[in-house]
């Protein structure tokens, strides 16, 4: 197991083994980077062992708060976890400002102790049958041992609509994930799990103004929380509102900024300058604040010799074609430095996309006379708008329609839309609440931002022991953000309103003319060039791998592929999906 997460820490590994327990860790040296601070670190007793990834940026107040009551022996943060886990038990979580996934072998009470970070931007999978659990940092870990590589279908059906797996389950049966801001203890042969973190409070009643203040003073507070390490440090720039806000906060501490940037290589230049716009940008915007800007550009041969790798380091199937510069990204900042700062996490908190402003839309156009609606349905644009419930609603943005999925997937496994619905309702949805946008935001944070977009951000880093921290999901910060009324945050006519209004005089003014792309990559022309299309056309079909041959109509990927080969339909996102999961499950041997 170790092994296989070699990569996550290259700097240094141990073991720990007790009767019944084994535990192994990759370090990757970022805090206190003496042979003390490696794990598994036992605490000063012996009673307690504690394995851990993530960085604990509010450690050192910690650490002050136990001085007089605990001898510490290193200057890392893992040593604070185990004093504070000592002092308060299982309730230490709610004193943790960070990104992490940790276990505690107790001892004294022969217990585990699991937990990880309130946003998810750490990863814990773990595999449980009654008797044998199992749990690492990746899935590609917990594969190591005997169990069966088995598919599971309704996470597949999710999958297949959303593009990526929503926690608790994963793709493979009886391997699930640790919910963010959640505990899991074991004790015996009983497992228990249950939430932790503060609840939302109510809303806000500060003014604009004072709001507006606020949110700059606690994004910049953030930042300098997150610039603590051993190790060169770098930002993510992508010519955008968040990644810029985060620079500017990071100047204001540190001189020599690196910052790194992914553009793209196309035959067509009137394309590549399409999708270099923010390549660009963030040239720009690195040359205003006077950083070591470096850059690359990724080719469509570039794209192929790397998506298996991908994939694989993807650990379960996430269908996004920014995967690729990603990777490609972190590999190329890991030379200069071992951690970096992005921009994620902004859209999700203070309503940067595009179907925010949608979905107030649509509660104005819910509130229109029935038969002014009827009439206007006729339109598709309108009807569009048109919802049942707050989950119908967030379905028409997110999730991939039945009709073009019913040809594709085959009739023994294809569930019903309805069964997605449902459990998106129940996970996300369950309270009906007047503010639809808010309730959209929050299932965003709640699902698509760990499971989709951190999953990502921290498969891709981690292929190459690099650490990307995410200051907006500091968890002060999150608090506000989350106290702060919607209308503060998107209107009919704007996104993330009081983000840009908070660093406008901070930041250049080009950046504020900008329309809202969202970061994409040009997966539909990779495809369509012959290296890449010939990969595509052996992947998706049924000879490529046995396991997943009854799983889908071939003959209708195929229609679809050369519809999309044609430029007669645009089939991007299904087929990208289709070619993902034919890669993933071959590479980990799953079976029907």
């Amino acid at each position: 197991m170790v092994q296989a997460l070699s990569h996550r820490g290259p700097d240094a590994d141990g073991f720990y083994i007790d009767e019944d327990v084994s535990l192994g860790h990759n370090r990757l040296s970022v805090i206190d980077l003496s042979e003390e601070a490696n794990q598994p670190m036992q605490d000063n007793d012996g009673e307690l062992v504690i394995v851990y990834n993530g960085e604990i940026y509010n450690f050192l107040d910690i650490k002050r708060e136990l001085e007089s009551e605990y001898d510490f022996k290193t200057k890392s943060d893992t040593e604070v976890i185990l004093a504070g886990y000592r002092k308060w038990g299982k309730e230490v979580t709610e004193h943790l400002n960070g990104m992490f996934a940790f276990a505690i072998w107790d001892k004294r009470t022969q217990e585990f102790f699991c937990a990880r970070d309130h946003a998810g931007i750490k990863p814990f999978y773990y595999f449980w049958d009654g008797k044998r659990f199992i749990f690492a940092s990746e899935l590609k870990a917990i594969l190591k041992h005997d169990i069966p590589r088995e598919l599971n279908i309704s996470a597949f059906n999710r999958y297949i609509r959303v593009l990526y797996s929503p926690e608790p389950e994963t793709l493979v049966k009886n391997i699930y994930k640790l919910p963010p801001s959640n505990i899991l203890i074991l004790r015996g042969h009983k497992l228990s799990i249950e939430p932790y973190g503060q609840k939302v409070g109510p809303v806000s009643n500060s003014s604009y103004a004072e709001a507006v203040s606020e949110t700059r003073k606690k994004i910049m507070n953030a930042v300098e929380r997150q610039l603590i390490s051993d190790v060169p440090l770098g930002i993510y720039l992508s010519g955008g509102i968040d990644s810029s806000a985060v620079l500017y906060s990071m100047s204001q501490f540190t001189r020599k900024i690196k910052t790194f940037s992914v553009g793209f290589e196309l035959e067509d230049k009137a394309e590549e300058e399409k999708f270099n716009h923010d390549f660009n940008l963030a040239r720009r915007t690195a040359k205003h604040f006077g950083t070591k800007h470096h850059e690359f550009r990724v080719s469509s041969k570039e794209a192929l010799e790397v998506f298996e790798s991908m994939v694989f380091h993807n650990d379960e199937p996430v269908s996004n074609p920014t995967s690729i510069p990603m990777f490609l990204l972190s590999r190329f900042a890991k030379k200069e430095v071992s951690v970096v700062l992005s921009g994620n996490g902004g859209d999700e908190l203070f309503g940067g996309y595009d179907r925010y402003r949608m979905a107030l839309l649509a509660t104005y156009y819910k509130k229109l006379p029935y038969l002014v609606r009827k009439i206007l349905n006729n339109n598709k644009k309108f009807s569009k708008l048109d919802y049942g419930s707050e989950t119908s609603l967030f379905a028409q943005f997110m999730f991939e329609k039945d009709s073009k999925l019913k040809g594709v997937i085959s009739a023994d496994v294809f569930q019903n839309g309805d069964l997605v619905n449902e459990f998106f309702e129940s996970k996300y949805f369950a309270e009906e609440s007047e503010d639809v946008v808010r309730s959209i935001m929050s299932a965003d944070r709640k699902s698509w931002l760990p499971d989709q977009a951190l999953n990502l951000g921290d498969k891709m880093s981690m292929a190459h022991g690099l650490e990307e921290r995410v200051p907006f999901l500091d968890n002060e910060l999150v608090i506000f953000a989350e106290s702060l009324p919607t209308s503060f945050k998107a209107d009919l006519f704007n996104t993330k309103k009081i983000l840009k209004d908070a660093f406008k005089k901070d930041l250049p003014e080009f950046l504020f003319d900008q329309p809202k792309r969202g970061w994409f990559s040009p997966g539909a022309k990779w495809l369509r060039e012959s290296a890449f299309k010939a990969f595509a056309q052996e992947v998706l079909s049924s000879d490529y791998y046995e396991g997943t041959r009854k799983l889908f109509n071939w003959s209708e990927v195929e229609r679809m592929l050369n519809g999309h080969l044609e430029k007669k339909e645009y089939n991007l996102t299904i087929l990208w999906a289709i070619l993902t999961f034919q890669v993933w499950a071959k590479k980990y041997k799953i079976v029907l």
